[in-house]
């Protein structure tokens, strides 16, 4: 039985078949649906669980060196949340382009996790190292 770290299982057979740059998706309640690939829904009410809850479990379980976030998230969020993504991030160089070109990104990752968070494009890209 596992003792710590992320439980789901789903998510764990996910994290285990990203590979050296392969890229993952972590999404907000509003991201969506890519049929073309393997989505986990964890969403469970407006805001639970949050991007940034998603993104440090999987930070202590696997290594990322790129990130990507839509450059809007930028101005539609205070700067205490674009901080907060940010500090989540550290150590992983983080590139902002516009969502048409985000979305262009996302049928070649591995999966999805889509989230409750309400935060506006509080979604991320994530190239594991």
């Amino acid at each position: 039985m596992i003792k710590s770290g992320i439980l789901n299982p789903t998510i764990l057979s996910l994290l285990s078949r990203v590979r050296h740059t392969n890229t993952l998706v972590i999404a907000d309640r509003g991201f969506p649906l890519w049929p073309t690939i393997e989505t986990i829904d964890i969403s469970l009410v407006d805001g639970v669980p949050q991007v940034l809850e998603v993104l440090r479990a999987i930070r202590e379980q696997a290594h990322f060196g790129k990130a990507w976030m839509a450059e809007e998230f930028l101005s539609s969020n205070s700067q205490p949340v674009v901080d907060s993504f940010a500090s989540a991030l550290e150590g992983v160089s983080l590139i902002h382009e516009t969502h048409e070109e985000f979305k262009k990104r996302i049928p070649q990752s591995i999966g999805l996790i889509r989230t409750g968070d309400t935060i506006q494009y509080a979604n991320i890209i994530l190239e594991s190292a």
